[in-house]
């Protein structure tokens, strides 16, 4: 399984618009993906900013080109997003999950 992590910040002001962003219309594509096993967004308060760092977890590098195309190492960051964003890393960071489960609700 490879998880993939990016990084963004958004004002205060702004931070709901892109956390609504991501529900609203990243995680509905990322859900008709066969191979997608699961979106986080993590948030946090960072001065006058909020920090914001999304995880997504897919079954292999080849699944994750279905999302991102030819290069999965190039953040996908559309206009809506750009738009409330601060700032945000232009590339995203792969790793192999070593171990890990999920607690059932």
């Amino acid at each position: 399984m490879i998880a993939r992590t990016w990084h963004a910040t958004a004002t205060v002001e702004n931070a709901d618009a892109y956390a609504h962003h991501f529900a609203a219309e990243v995680v509905p594509r990322l859900k008709a993906i066969a191979g997608h096993r699961g979106a986080w967004l993590l948030r946090r308060p960072a001065g006058h900013q909020v920090e914001f760092v999304a995880i997504t977890l897919w079954d292999s590098i080849e699944t994750v080109k279905q999302f991102a195309g030819a290069n999965p190492d190039v953040a996908i960051v559309e206009p809506q997003a750009r738009a409330v964003l601060t700032q945000f890393d232009p590339f995203v960071t792969h790793y192999e999950v070593a171990s890990g489960f999920t607690q059932a609700s």
